[in-house]
């Protein structure tokens, strides 16, 4: 009988990833066990490491190869590189990881380590930290490879207990952000006055303003709502935080109601956003602070938005950022918004004054703004991703409010809350790694924020953190300044007269 062709003998996929840093480890585990082996192809891409004695070497595979030997596999073995697992996944694969280690100068830290641990007690991947591991591992793809794809019953028997919910989380966006990447919907953004319901049958829309200590500013956000040509009821619902409650402000109108409450919950803007949302049973929230100002045709636009789209469960619009006497307008050409384009950029353009939501999907979909993030700093941001995993972002490509920066700002300054809640969000999100841009700019701000604290090796460190995953970031090098002894605030000040920020 003939010996099988070379193409027609399984094949075993590792990669090691475009590091610069040897990984000879993997390397030569794959080589001896493909030395011990008959009857199997291995193909190793072995990077800066040193090619394999038995198996084939490549250093390194361009994107369709790779996606090809992936393809074609029957177990894919892989460095803890989040873009190569997600690969991996995405071409079916339930990946065996071997994470780099620094202590063996694989690497400069040992985030790959931390990443794999959370993501194999999510069941994601197959962690494995030994040869005589990968040795068991490979043998079982050869004999039984239904255990090593994804969405098998024999993969899916073999699942662990449950995880924290932070971590299950965390695992599960790697697969969100594949769907991500294969390019944005159109959303069903209706154009002037198509498809609009009478005027009488228009949903009623609660608008959550929680406010401290701003009673001038709150009034002209009060007045900018109430003059809005939207033709169905909308409800004004002041949420007075840390601070005692003007009832002057309430307005029983058929229309246009006003209503006063206290927050109830934590203290902090996520606390005052929540008790809004639990104290209304209007089928559409809205979000607005204090010291905004809507637009006249902004919220007849989002609802419009919403009722053309059933699949849609919050809409954004552009804003207009006025400070110091300049006005800058920053639309946001997307009209839906992806996991993909939230982890890559903080997209400032979606600020929580122009967001309208279906309640339900707050209540029971996405969630609550969290209150867990330290001061309620980012929290907004915190809650876009989370409505982005379930992909009904939606976006007006127009302006639609007036967002004012200024010295009275509840966040300006306070540069010790950043920090926290910024790396709160990173331990919080790990898959940020899987977007190295998106990782330094968070990175870059909280490097900002240490040094304009005056914490010299703190700003040094995470700048040096920020450049490692993304060397153009700019937030690193006005860091760096700052710890050099620039002052913080004429950086911010030239940044928020073009309309920009940290």
């Amino acid at each position: 009988m003939s010996e099988p062709s070379a193409e027609a003998l399984p094949l075993v996929l590792v990669t090691v990833g475009t590091d610069h840093h040897a990984f000879a480890r993997l390397v030569g585990w794959a080589d001896r066990w493909a030395a011990d082996r008959g009857h199997v192809r291995v193909l190793v891409q072995h990077g800066a490491s040193i090619a394999p004695s038995h198996a084939a070497g490549r250093a390194f595979l361009d994107h369709g190869e790779l996606q090809e030997a992936m393809a074609s596999a029957v177990a894919v073995v892989t460095h803890g590189g989040p873009a190569t697992i997600t690969e991996a996944r995405r071409t079916g694969h339930l990946p065996i990881v071997v994470p780099r280690d620094p202590g063996l100068g694989e690497h400069v830290d040992d985030h790959q380590q931390r990443f794999v641990t959370r993501l194999a007690a999510a069941g994601l991947v197959r962690a494995c930290a030994s040869e005589e591991e990968l040795r068991e591992l490979l043998d079982d793809a050869l004999k039984a490879p239904e255990r090593h794809r994804i969405g098998t019953p024999e993969a899916a028997a073999e699942g662990q207990a449950p995880v924290p919910a932070a971590v299950r989380r965390a695992g599960e966006l790697i697969d969100t952000l594949v769907a991500a990447r294969r390019g944005p919907v159109e959303a069903a953004v209706v154009e002037d006055d198509a498809g609009e319901p009478a005027d009488g049958d228009w949903p009623s829309v609660t608008v959550v303003i929680p406010t401290r200590d701003r009673p001038e500013l709150l009034r002209a956000t009060l007045e900018a709502i109430r003059a809005q040509d939207y033709p169905g009821p909308v409800e004004c619902l002041v949420v007075y935080d840390q601070s005692d409650p003007d009832h002057t402000l309430e307005d029983a109108g058929p229309e246009r109601q006003v209503r006063v409450i206290v927050n109830e919950r934590s203290a902090g803007l996520a606390g005052a956003r929540n008790t809004g949302v639990l104290a209304t049973t209007a089928p559409y929230v809205a979000f607005c602070d204090d010291d905004d100002l809507w637009l006249r045709g902004k919220l007849r636009a989002q609802v419009r938005t919403l009722l053309a789209d059933p699949s849609a469960e919050l809409v954004c619009c552009g804003i207009r950022v006025a400070y110091d006497g300049t006005e800058v307008d920053r639309p946001l050409a997307l009209t839906q918004v992806s996991l993909n384009d939230l982890l890559r950029s903080r997209l400032t353009e979606l600020h929580p004054s122009t967001f309208v939501m279906r309640r339900d999907a707050l209540v029971d979909g996405f969630g609550l703004v969290s209150e867990e993030i330290p001061g309620s700093y980012g929290e907004d941001y915190e809650f876009l991703l989370r409505a982005a995993r379930r992909g009904g972002v939606r976006n007006v490509p127009e302006v639609g409010v007036r967002v004012l920066w200024h010295r009275r700002s509840y966040f300006t300054s306070r540069w010790e809350t950043i920090s926290t809640a910024l790396t709160w969000l990173l331990d919080r999100y790990p898959e940020f790694r899987l977007e190295p841009r998106g990782h330094a700019r968070v990175a870059g701000q909280i490097a900002f924020a240490e040094a304009a604290r005056g914490r010299r090796a703190a700003a040094l460190r995470w700048a040096w953190r920020t450049v490692r995953s993304h060397p153009a970031e700019a937030r690193a090098h006005l860091a760096l300044a700052v710890a050099c002894g620039l002052p913080a605030d004429a950086i911010l000040r030239q940044l928020h007269k073009r309309g920009r920020g940290i």
